[in-house]
């Protein structure tokens, strides 16, 4: 093929692939609005994306924290500036880390188990058997994940600043002979209330894009058992890559000019 119909070929399949995405977000966004609501579904959700999510998001931050404490020593001791450790761990957790951390986990484990469950329906027309007993798909099986990845990964993103704050506190005190009041006061002292709110707003936006992407590639998997393997693989990935590139646009948004 020329080598410039295969330029064009490809971006005119990219272009087909973002208005799709962008269809379905609008009208999936569209009915989270829209009665009626499935509260059973929702709390479902809730359940699946937050409790069950606690253990890999917990310990991830738990390390992510120690090692971030390490990695800091190592490097401030060189210039004789270790009493900067407490701020930079709790910065970088509840400004980047925490977010950005617990998004790609939940993302592994939440994006791909709702790929893999919608592509399944889809291959076996259990969607559309909803639609032919005259239940929306959309209400019934994508508005409460995006809802409940909206409100819960805020949640899950808050405890994990604190293990992860709580995990650089262990090494500093119990390795690196960090006096615990002074590491606790220095901790908050410099810590703002904006840095807290801007991992949150983060994590919302992280938590939708993970249903987002879940839904739309499982809701559109075609080709038996191997089309919901390729859903599952598009899923996590594509998810993955928007939250580091969402990142870094609300962070620019978030602290600009600061």
């Amino acid at each position: 093929m020329n080598p410039l119909a295969l330029i064009g070929h490809t971006f005119l399949e990219f272009l087909q692939a973002t208005g799709r995405l962008g269809y379905f977000t609008a009208r999936a966004t569209s009915h989270c609005f829209r009665r009626p609501f499935y509260f059973r579904q929702i709390g479902k959700q809730l359940l699946d994306i937050g409790y069950f999510s606690l253990p890999v998001v917990g310990l991830t931050a738990l390390f992510t924290g120690m090692v971030l404490a390490l990695q800091s020593h190592s490097g401030f001791s060189r210039f004789d500036a270790e009493s900067a450790i407490p701020t930079v761990v709790v910065l970088s957790i509840t400004r980047e880390l925490g977010p950005v951390m617990a998004g790609l986990m939940v993302a592994g484990r939440i994006g791909a188990a709702i790929a893999a469950e919608l592509g399944t329906m889809r291959v076996t027309e259990q969607i559309d058997a909803l639609t032919t007993l005259s239940t929306n798909p959309y209400k019934y099986l994508i508005v409460p994940r995006l809802i409940a990845g909206t409100l819960v990964l805020p949640l899950l993103v808050l405890v994990a600043d604190i293990i992860g704050v709580f995990g650089g506190f262990l090494v500093c005190v119990a390795r690196l002979h960090f006096n615990a009041a002074n590491y606790i006061s220095q901790s908050w002292q410099y810590l703002e209330h904006r840095d807290v709110t801007s991992g949150l707003w983060k994590a919302a936006a992280f938590g939708f894009i993970i249903a987002l992407m879940g839904c739309y590639n499982g809701f559109n998997s075609k080709g038996g058992a191997q089309g919901v393997g390729t859903a599952t693989t598009n899923a996590v990935v594509t998810a993955s890559i928007l939250i580091l590139v969402s990142n870094y646009l609300l962070t620019g948004i978030l602290f600009a000019g600061k």
